[in-house]
């Protein structure tokens, strides 16, 4: 009896409107998924490694007092080029910026972005920057995994290997942070950033 039922279930066709929400649900998802990954500029993030050695060249051998202001100054540049470099790869792929997908990474992305600003006033009041390389680091690097989770696999990835460098630089001397910042920042985002431009279309 209930293998007649199968059969007979199995014979029943399936509705032509049934079938093309389907066929849009899925389309509809693949191009959200495509989405999400073109919004990642990956020549934006060797520009921005590039600023990132500029820095790290310029904070060498300074005091931390300096070295800290240069680096708030090339998170203020590297902040300029990516939004730039973001606008300018999504207009080119006619991919708006208020899909669904870049809406999800961007509020994925923004917290822990904003947890390292308010310990960076908190530990800057409190004259305690040495530690912040390391912060800096393993913040931006849950910000990249988390704001990733919408986009190619490269890109949590890499906010890994942002989160070890920065759990190495609290881990390490402090007159090493400067050369944590310069390898993370500057080499990190330079050797995906080419990775992801040759992978997924600039």
């Amino acid at each position: 009896m209930a293998l007649a039922q199968q059969a007979r279930i199995l014979k029943e066709p399936v509705s032509i409107d049934r079938r093309a929400a389907d066929n849009l649900r899925f389309i509809r998802d693949t191009m959200e998924r495509a989405a999400s990954f073109t919004a990642v500029p990956g020549w934006g993030g060797v520009a921005v490694g590039c600023t990132a050695l500029a820095a790290g060249l310029t904070a060498a051998h300074r005091s931390i007092q300096q070295a800290f202001f240069v680096w708030m100054a090339e998170a203020g540049v590297a902040l300029l080029v990516a939004a730039v470099a973001v606008c300018r790869k999504s207009r080119r792929l006619a991919l708006p910026l208020g899909s669904q997908p870049s809406r999800r990474a961007l509020l994925s992305f923004a917290p822990p972005l904003l947890a390292g600003g308010m310990l960076t006033v908190v530990l800057f009041r409190l004259h305690e920057l040495s530690i912040l390389p390391g912060v800096w680091l393993l913040l931006y690097g849950a910000a990249v995994v988390t704001g990733g989770a919408f986009s190619v696999r490269i890109v949590p990835l890499m906010g890994l290997c942002f989160m070890l460098a920065g759990a190495l630089a609290l881990a390490s001397p402090a007159a090493w942070g400067n050369w944590f910042l310069l390898a993370g920042f500057g080499f990190l985002h330079i050797g995906f950033g080419v990775a992801i431009a040759r992978r997924h279309g600039g």
